[in-house]
């Protein structure tokens, strides 16, 4: 089995598509499949990079963006040359240069196993153009995996292509060391991410307003609003209240969840199609509050009162309200946070899944009609009701009820 990925971008570049790219490289190599990377380099040159684990990392050169995709077309003209070399082309989309480069070059038997991460939602115009692309791919992969039950419930291309869809989340390390989250008088909240208008970020400030002087937020990341959220601190007088951390590298983002009681999700569009840091937050044992998104699966990966609570988008007061019943049932928050990480979100689950995938894909093609070898049962959509534990002053888990904000 010999696997070639196709995206955007690849770490160091980093974002949530590209962090999963890392992950199956690192993943498949790791059970002796080779898996290399085809993708756009930031700058106008070609590169050629080795991982540790050997995989090839073809980085081609770009002219630039347009509509927020690399202009590369020496990815085509690669990918034309060396396909050959493999029998699994593994895309994600979206990325348009991407599809492009795959609808001119000559498939034959190869298995194209479409990773469906988000919908186009902003570029709604040159949508137009590029649709009858992005049809093609959808009917000619042999399989499509979404990140979650509600974005293929919900998202409208992928209606027609149910039957080859399969739910595979992503997952992330298990961090090395956690400590076990306890309360003190100051309740610190933690935000993160490029500061755009689908973050939300501005409601995350006005909750402030609703809490008290012991609660604080730690926001981190940088963007085009960076000017406007630092004036709305100032007009309604929270400095006291707001720390912005600025652009943190993700290998330090561990020491913020490390410090924080409460992580904050307040992206209000489908454009957060699930929420990484969301995990990444449970995995330290912090609850989350975020937001019911039409389309996204930003509140499938949040349970509701079970790993956080979530809130309708654009209100300031439920974020508050959320926060504060976090706070009053710390405990139970908490741990069933970390517990729901450690059930659905891991790495190791998800390379699992996508390596079953692969098998059962390559013997269907070869007439062989397998089943998965593995397959994991993950919450459904809508959401079915879920055990609820608590970790009690005796380090122990037993039931409690719990009292949620109205």
């Amino acid at each position: 089995m010999k696997i070639l990925q196709l995206g955007k971008f690849y770490p160091p570049d980093m974002g949530g598509i590209e962090r999963a790219m890392g992950d199956i490289v690192e993943g498949m190599n790791e059970r002796g499949v080779i898996c290399d990377v085809l993708c756009s380099n930031s700058r106008a040159k070609f590169s050629l990079d080795i991982t540790h684990s050997r995989a090839r990392i073809y980085r081609t050169k770009s002219f630039g963006k347009i509509a927020r995709t690399s202009i590369t077309p020496q990815m085509i003209f690669f990918l034309r040359n060396f396909i050959s070399a493999y029998n699994i082309i593994h895309i994600h989309l979206p990325d348009p240069m991407a599809n492009l480069a795959l609808f001119c070059t000559n498939l034959d038997s190869k298995i194209v196993i479409l990773h469906w991460h988000a919908d186009i939602t902003k570029q709604k115009y040159l949508l137009q153009f590029y649709k009858p692309l992005q049809t093609w791919l959808l009917k000619r992969a042999d399989a499509i995996i979404t990140t979650s039950p509600k974005y293929l419930a919900q998202s409208p291309f992928l209606q027609e292509y149910k039957a080859k869809c399969h739910t595979i989340p992503l997952g992330i390390q298990t961090p090395k060391t956690t400590k076990r989250k306890t309360l003190g008088k100051q309740i610190t909240l933690f935000a993160l991410g490029r500061f755009v208008e689908y973050k939300g970020f501005e409601y995350a400030i006005r909750a402030l307003a609703f809490l008290g002087e012991n609660f604080v937020l730690m926001l981190g990341g940088s963007g085009e609003l960076d000017t406007h959220l630092k004036n709305l601190v100032k007009t309604l007088n929270l400095q006291a209240k707001v720390l912005f951390l600025g652009h943190i590298d993700f290998e330090n983002t561990h020491k913020y969840y490390e410090k924080a009681d409460i992580f904050l999700l307040p992206s209000i569009s489908k454009n957060e199609s699930f929420g990484i840091v969301q995990i990444e937050a449970m995995a330290h044992s912090v609850p989350v509050v975020s937001c019911a998104i039409k389309g996204s699966g930003v509140d499938w990966v949040n349970q509701h009162n079970y790993s956080g609570i979530v809130v309708p988008p654009k209100d300031p007061k439920a974020i508050a309200q959320a926060v504060q019943t976090i706070a009053n049932n710390y405990d139970f928050f908490a741990i069933n946070a970390k517990m729901h990480f450690q059930q659905y979100f891991k790495v190791e689950t998800m390379i699992d899944t996508l390596y079953s995938l692969y098998t059962k894909t390559i013997c269907n093609a070869r007439g062989g009609g397998i089943d998965y070898v593995f397959v994991k049962q993950y919450p459904t959509y809508p959401p079915q009701s879920l055990p609820l534990a608590t970790y009690s002053t005796q380090h122990h888990l037993s039931s409690q009820k719990v009292a949620y904000a109205a």
